[in-house]
């Protein structure tokens, strides 16, 4: 071959190799064309008012190019009818059903980032929006991400009184196709936000039933089963000064003598239960991120509360 059609046909590898895909929308994109626009977000992931616009990739994607795989109903609230709304790829999180796209749309200087999900195949499914940075109340706010993924979107800011006030919710995306509500925790409003035991006023009769506390904002409640092998519980802690807060309810199962397992269909939550005198100790085993904050876990000891005795019914003497 000669030298100068040998360097010709590398010249031209290279060009083909180097071509940018057009993100503009004015030529059909394939999914896998247009995923590549995405960074790959494989652990934990944190963004704040403060840099919304700065976790953006430099990729621009045209209004043409997203409609093509995003229904015009999910996004037309962040474009205006000029269409020069600002659409940059943020990042991408796989998983094994599903991707979730989050994307900034930037107009003048407002960012909204929103999470898209989509089937394997880039098909919409739903949506939420997470963060802006146009909120004047004086909160900061900031979304912290998990691998399983729920989106925990915080907000707080210090009172007059120089204490941290903070309302935190987490979402997930279920099978039925929507963002759920799995996570809330407050002090902003006490009355509002109290602890309420959905299982208090069920019997307590078998063995390993009652109150089970460290103290009023710490405890497990444990109530009688469909038998004796099986038991309804609901656990609250707050840890780190009521920053990260866990809650679950649920039923577990006897394995042996005083030891239990909570094991459902669909949560990748597993926590082990051992009961011992009058102690519980419960161990998360599994991925229960869905029922509590990213930075504790179930992973503690309580006591079982005395049964307060029943009232001797006084009988008039004959």
């Amino acid at each position: 071959m000669k030298p100068c059609l040998y360097a010709f046909i590398i010249m031209l590898f290279i060009a083909c190799k180097d071509e940018k895909i057009d993100f503009s929308g004015d030529v059909p994109l394939k999914a896998e064309e247009f995923m590549t626009a995405f960074p790959k977000i494989t652990g934990s992931y944190l963004m704040a008012d403060s840099n919304i616009a700065r976790k953006s990739d430099t990729t621009r994607i045209g209004y043409k190019a997203l409609s093509q795989f995003i229904p015009d109903s999910a996004i037309s609230v962040y474009i205006c009818k000029d269409k020069k709304t600002v659409i940059k790829p943020v990042g991408i999180i796989e998983k094994e059903k599903e991707n979730y796209l989050l994307i900034n749309f930037t107009r003048q200087k407002k960012t909204t980032c929103v999470v898209f999900v989509t089937d394997k195949k880039l098909n919409y499914l739903a949506s939420k929006e997470l963060l802006t940075n146009q909120k004047t109340d004086g909160y900061y706010r900031f979304v912290s991400i998990n691998k399983e993924p729920t989106f925990m979107i915080n907000r707080e800011k210090t009172s007059v009184e120089n204490t941290l006030k903070f309302t935190r919710s987490g979402w997930v995306y279920n099978d039925a196709g929507i963002f759920m509500l799995v996570v809330t925790d407050s002090n902003e409003d006490p009355e509002k936000t109290a602890v309420i035991n959905p299982i208090d006023t069920l019997p307590r009769l078998n063995k390993l039933s009652g109150e089970y506390v460290k103290n009023e904002k710490n405890y497990i409640s444990v109530r009688d089963g469909k038998d004796a092998n099986h038991y309804l519980f609901f656990i609250h802690f707050e840890k780190d000064k009521a920053t990260c807060v866990g809650e679950l309810k649920g039923e577990f199962k006897l394995k042996s003598s005083g030891n239990a397992q909570y094991l459902q269909n669909g949560d990748p939550c597993i926590i082990d239960f051992k009961f011992s005198g009058n102690y519980v100790t419960v161990k998360e085993q599994g991925s229960c991120g869905n029922h509590r904050g990213i930075k504790c876990f179930f992973d503690d000891t309580y006591r079982k509360k005395k049964e307060p005795k029943a009232k001797k019914k006084r009988t008039s003497a004959p």
